[in-house]
């Protein structure tokens, strides 16, 4: 016996690599619904490479009576007209939009880091998925924090367009093409040319002068791992297509060498350490595409405090950062609680 299953947003990046991985990871499933809004209403969509397709339901006039869990990946503003509506009827919502993230209410979950938070589910009947940056980060930080206790984080990120959606994508790709050609680099989606050039700004501006971006990561990490956590960050856009990257400086309680550190991560459960002190000895964005893991790399002795550390993260934020993160707190939703499958 397996769920009934809705994938909202089925159009989208996100939505098609969630129906991607339920695929791959042969998530059990009895009945499957794919929703999107009435532009996308009759299209196909795949089902992963199982050769299944289905097609696109409106989802404002979809009932979730009877179904066990929808995935929802359809933005905030949406989001807060579906999801009550879903969760009313007993439909338990994983959401990927950044609306109830900070509801004292709504789980944030990332099932290396936190799983017993799920058990607070009901409270909403909804459960919120971390920022992508942030998913990759406490995957990485937690095995560290909890051998050592990690006291402050320090983090840059290099995030890829497809963090901004298939608009953020396809501006990459029409700004390179130009410049190749001679024509003008025209900027829509970002606020400056993103094609052979960074930007330090995701999101909007803060009073303080950080970003939203930045504070996202500030207290979802908070939330999801210790909140006496001290996190600064500081959030550019690169001209990568898919895969964040992130340069990490942590400050520990107590002394943990590289050394130690290195091993420690090694065995943590989703993470992958590639960490050879030589010539590409390390994970860049292009190759974790497609891939589950977090990547750690780069790890090395921060001497510039006192049990300090450095390393490099990457990961496909499409996957770990969004649909991968979702889809594994459906199995776990499953495990503790639904127990179908």
């Amino acid at each position: 016996m397996g769920y009934r299953v809705v994938v909202a947003g089925a159009t989208g990046n996100v939505g098609r690599e969630m129906l991607n991985i339920l695929a791959e990871r042969e998530f059990p499933i009895d009945e499957l619904a794919v929703v999107a809004s009435s532009r996308s209403q009759g299209l196909m969509v795949d089902f992963g490479e199982t050769g299944k397709q289905f097609k696109v339901q409106n989802i404002d006039n979809f009932d979730p009576t009877g179904w066990d869990m929808a995935l929802f990946a359809i933005g905030s503003e949406a989001t807060a007209v579906h999801a009550p509506r879903f969760a009313k009827a007993g439909c338990t919502v994983i959401d990927n939009s950044s609306l109830y993230r900070m509801d004292p209410d709504v789980p944030l979950i990332v099932p290396e880091v936190n799983p017993e938070a799920i058990d607070g589910y009901k409270a909403r009947n909804i459960i919120a998925n971390p920022n992508c940056s942030t998913a990759q980060l406490v995957v990485a930080l937690k095995p560290l924090h909890d051998a050592a206790k990690v006291k402050r984080v320090v983090v840059a990120t290099y995030q890829s367009v497809s963090g901004a959606g298939k608009e953020g994508m396809d501006e990459l790709f029409e700004q390179s093409r130009n410049i190749f050609v001679g024509d003008p680099a025209t900027v829509k989606k970002f606020t400056k040319q993103i094609a052979f050039n960074v930007i330090p700004h995701i999101d909007s501006f803060l009073d303080d002068g950080s970003t939203k971006e930045e504070w996202k990561m500030v207290v979802e990490t908070k939330k999801i791992l210790d909140p006496k956590i001290k996190v600064i960050a500081t959030c550019v856009r690169v001209p990568v297509f898919v895969g964040h990257s992130e340069a990490v400086h942590i400050e520990m309680e107590n002394e943990l060498s590289a050394e130690d550190a290195q091993n420690i991560l090694r065995e943590a459960p989703g993470i992958m350490l590639i960490d050879k002190r030589e010539d590409g000895g390390y994970i860049t964005p292009v190759e974790c595409v497609g891939d589950y893991a977090t990547f750690v790399s780069r790890v090395r002795d921060d001497s510039t405090v006192e049990n300090g550390l450095a390393f490099w993260c990457v990961s496909d934020n499409l996957r770990k950062g969004a649909a991968l993160n979702a889809v594994q707190i459906a199995e776990l939703l499953g495990r503790r609680h639904l127990k179908k499958g």
